[in-house]
């Protein structure tokens, strides 16, 4: 038995790209986990009756139609009554979901609007899911032996509804005898074409298994999804898997899943009680930010310095005026200079010294957009390595503190 679920996002403000449309990549996600495929993903705009028309074919198709967004109090907020029209069924006021609205607001001492009780109406036959960080509750409808779920558009309020009701109820009313499960494999210092290549044969398998390939700013992710009838099934076939793609890949690969890679370099730098100190010019600090984004980085990173101008090179870093002159601020020289003297001012194990291009102006006949220079200084050795990115300047800056994470972790190994 195989069970189909259609997710549809409701909102203007998706469909002007105002925001972007998470939603639908999380429940998708979530619904996989429990052996339930999402044939369609749909953005639609609040027109009642493009909302209305969907929900009627969505349900024509799939087993399970799930909304996002449209609950709120406001006259755009039109959700509610759209799926009172699609299933032709009353709206009826539920005194439990206003007392929860009014006991909301009365916690946060503000007064209540009178077009918040609006949230309070339910489709007949509607159960209702509890929301405690906003004020518009979840819906689950049964129809005719299929379920149609509504929840408010809010990212922080739609997933502790879905995972906590939602999916428990799916469980149980659609029970598959499948799980669905994935393990994404993060490879970086590697195209997409060269991975690809290496792992072309792993990549064609087919049936219960699934594999793709997807290129990120200089990172690779192969990932492995399987369909099976529980999970230690799953997880044998996916090790099977990816053993043979990190026989392949080897050091390449830096991470799995939903794994950060400065998280990783904080493990290891931990684990080896070593200690970092950077100093970046066009990256702007990027690098030092990604690296104290991971909790407890206080343990192993003494120093960032931005050391954007030549000035800033000579007076916090030390180096020579002659050395920026003769070479440049884009240079090995200066590179190198920059993580040893970063190094040795912080009394770390090792330094980070990044120098770069990254445009739009700035670039020279033999510099151009997208030249990087990153060397990384220790006691006992020093390396530095000439990159050329492509891209917008955040990306080129981006892909700059990916490429020097790497090569910490190389010289970690």
């Amino acid at each position: 038995m195989e069970i189909s679920a259609q997710v549809i996002c409701i909102g203007n403000e998706i469909m002007l790209g105002h925001i972007a449309n998470t939603n639908a990549q999380f429940v998708s996600g979530k619904l996989s986990c429990i052996g339930i495929k999402t044939s369609k993903h749909l953005d639609i705009p609040d027109d009642p009756n493009v909302i209305i028309s969907s929900i009627r074919k969505s349900l024509a198709e799939s087993e399970i139609v799930i909304l996002s967004g449209g609950l709120g109090p406001t006259v755009d907020d039109l959700t509610l009554e759209c799926i009172a029209k699609a299933l032709n069924k009353k709206l009826i006021f539920n005194k439990k979901i206003a007392g929860q609205i009014k006991a909301h607001f009365k916690m946060r001492k503000i007064k209540m609007p009178a077009n918040n009780m609006r949230q309070a109406l339910v489709p007949e036959g509607g159960i209702p899911i509890e929301n405690n960080i906003g004020t518009a509750p979840g819906l689950i409808i049964p129809v005719n032996g299929k379920v149609l779920m509504a929840f408010p558009g809010v990212p922080f309020e739609l997933y502790p509804m879905l995972e906590k009701t939602a999916l428990p109820y799916l469980k149980k009313k659609f029970p598959l005898g499948q799980i669905i499960k994935s393990r994404v494999i993060k490879i970086t210092g590697l195209s997409e074409s060269r991975v690809d290549e290496m792992i072309e044969d792993i990549l064609r398998l087919t049936g219960k298994i699934q594999m793709g390939i997807y290129p990120h700013p200089e990172e690779i992710q192969v990932k492995i999804t399987v369909t099976e009838k529980n999970e230690k099934s799953a997880d044998r076939i996916i090790s099977k898997i990816e053993k043979q793609i990190k026989s392949r890949l080897k050091d390449h690969i830096f991470g799995y899943d939903n794994e950060k890679f400065e998280e990783i370099i904080g493990r290891m730098l931990q684990k080896s009680k070593k200690t970092l100190a950077i100093a970046e010019s066009c990256t702007g600090g990027l690098l030092a930010n990604r690296i104290t984004d991971a909790p407890g980085s206080s343990a192993y990173f003494k120093l960032g310095l931005v050391t954007y101008s030549n000035e800033s090179k000579h007076r916090l870093l030390g180096i020579p005026m002659e050395t920026i002159k003769k070479y440049g601020a884009v240079s090995k020289e200066t590179a190198s200079l920059m993580a040893k003297n970063v190094r040795i001012l912080a009394c770390s194990d090792y330094g980070i010294g990044i120098s770069g291009i990254t445009g739009p102006g700035g670039r020279t006949k033999t510099k151009p957009i997208g030249m990087v220079y990153i060397a990384l200084s220790a006691k006992s050795k020093a390396i530095c390595k000439e990159f050329r990115f492509s891209g917008t300047r955040n990306l080129i800056k981006y892909k700059s503190t990916q490429a020097a994470l790497n090569m910490l972790k190389q010289a970690n190994n």
